[in-house]
């Protein structure tokens, strides 16, 4: 495998920690093989010492926790009555801007960009269960399977995803677990090979675990693949992340399943 500067290798983990529609800007002009629909390359803002940057937040706050500490501080917990819901995840949750997929509606977007699951994982307490929701939505893997901090087994993610579910149970929040979104290029790490296969797998992985356990699973994958196993171009600006189109597709998948959860968790305590 090609090697690169540790800075570049970890730097991916906040490599869009700009709007998305930023990203978007840099097309390369060079071919990529037909596997990768659409090709991004590094752009112009992560230059000088931004990679130094990085490789410090990683040493520092691994997890980001400074990132929302604030934040949660301030929210407090919910009103009497109220159906407060997390979304966990990285950019693609970063990036949902969900006031205007759930008008109205008590959500809390705490995504970071470029965050695997072992760094969700370190933040789920202070993120999801010191803010006291009904529901946590979860959506990530990508970026373990992009090797933002470095190489990662399926068992690995999985094992993740499994400990996020079981906290939430064990603190009575209703848990949806979502499906990755289909790729088959992860720009900023172009020696990643082709993960298309690796995701299949481990949304079967998710889909049969849910199954199992009684959670929620919630299928983004089948509605935004196209026949290579790729993010549709109409659903996305760069391969990976949804665009305006691609949220309006993930909006009512994400809100029928957590409709579902909500009636499950309530059953359970006996309601």
């Amino acid at each position: 495998m090609h090697k690169r500067r540790l800075s570049q290798s970890l730097g991916a983990l906040v490599v869009l920690c700009i709007p998305l529609s930023a990203v978007a800007q840099k097309p390369s002009t060079t071919p990529q093989n037909r596997t990768s629909p659409v090709v991004i390359t590094a752009p112009a803002w992560q230059s000088g010492a931004y990679w130094a940057n990085v490789d410090h937040l990683l040493l520092v706050d691994f997890a980001n926790l400074e990132r929302y500490r604030a934040a949660d501080l301030r929210l407090g917990p919910p009103p009497a009555g109220s159906e407060r819901v997390v979304f966990l995840g990285d950019s693609i949750t970063e990036g949902w801007k969900l006031e205007k997929s759930f008008p109205g509606k008590p959500y809390v977007d705490r995504g970071i960009s470029g965050q695997t699951t072992s760094q969700i994982l370190l933040r789920f307490r202070q993120d999801v269960i010191d803010l006291h929701p009904r529901a946590v939505l979860i959506l990530a893997g990508t970026n373990d399977l992009a090797e933002n901090t470095g190489p990662a087994m399926l068992t690995q993610i999985e094992g993740n995803l499994e400990s996020m579910a079981q906290l939430g149970r064990a603190n009575h929040i209703a848990v949806v677990l979502c499906s990755l979104l289909p790729t088959v290029h992860y720009w900023w790490h172009p020696q990643v090979p082709n993960p298309a296969s690796r995701i299949a797998a481990l949304n079967q992985w998710l889909e049969a675990y849910a199954a199992k356990e009684h959670y929620v699973y919630v299928n983004y994958y089948a509605r935004m693949k196209d026949a290579t196993g790729a993010l549709r171009h109409d659903l996305s600006p760069d391969g990976v992340h949804p665009s305006p189109a691609g949220y309006a597709v993930m909006a009512p998948l994400a809100q029928t399943g957590i409709d579902q959860a909500l009636l499950q968790e309530h059953a359970r305590r006996g309601g």
